[in-house]
């Protein structure tokens, strides 16, 4: 195992000890999250956690847990998640997320924002101090509107383009059947909140993948004396 799937692993196990039984948890999409996902059914399978119920935020997410036998209930069937675990593509000092590197971050946004707690579980090359200076923000657009909605992000100083697959010809689809416009700012986001706001305001955008001030808790895999190791950052600002 390397020491970036250590480092996650460890993580993703650290996680699992914040579930309590009877909670209905939003199952998070991404490499970390998987094996979150796996390490849960194994806590189930042993009996140490019991009546869990999940709340997918992919069909990644969803497939992994059927396969493993942990009970899915549907998104729209509930008004509250206890508890939300999920990985992240950056992470701030304040919280602030960058998502979407899987393209599944209109559904995680969702679960997230039912959930009583957002646990956010990463390795610690996804801390950074400022939010796309390197990893672009992903900005889920209709079909037909990605040429126009790039247009207005380009007065905004930002560049964006389609985000094509690796394994078919053409763009990448979302789970609802959108393109996602993979978006580089002149010096990063400084403003995660306005920024967040305005891109939801341009016709044709379903949903980008800033995560403002919806963050209660990240828990951060690294190696140390050649050893992983957990721990949990404070929250700066």
């Amino acid at each position: 195992m390397d020491s970036q799937t250590q480092m996650k692993q460890i993580v993703a196990d650290a996680a699992i000890q914040e579930v309590k039984s009877d909670m209905i948890l939003g199952l998070g999409s991404g490499s970390t999250a998987a094996l979150m996902i796996k390490s849960l059914a194994e806590e189930i399978r042993s009996g140490k956690l019991k009546n869990i119920r999940g709340v997918a935020t992919s069909f990644q997410s969803e497939v992994l847990a059927l396969e493993l036998d942990i009970p899915l209930i549907d998104l729209a069937s509930v008004s509250q998640i206890d508890l939300a675990i999920d990985g992240a593509d950056e992470v701030d000092p304040g919280f602030q997320l960058i998502k979407g590197g899987g393209a599944c971050h209109v559904r995680e946004k969702l679960v997230a924002s039912k959930a009583d707690e957002f646990l956010i579980v990463i390795d610690e090359t996804k801390l950074v101090q400022k939010l796309n200076k390197s990893f672009p923000l992903p900005v889920e657009v209709l079909p037909n509107s990605w040429k126009l909605v790039q247009d207005v992000i380009s007065e905004m100083n930002g560049s964006s383009h389609l985000r094509m697959a690796t394994k078919k010809a053409g763009p990448i689809v979302t789970d609802q059947g959108n393109l996602i416009l993979d978006v580089l700012f002149n010096d990063g986001i400084n403003n995660p909140k306005d920024v967040e706001m305005s891109i939801n305001n341009i016709p044709g955008v379903l949903e980008n993948g800033l995560f403002v001030d919806i963050t209660d808790k990240v828990l951060v895999g690294k190696i140390e004396n050649n050893i992983p190791v957990v721990y949990s950052p404070s929250k700066v600002g």
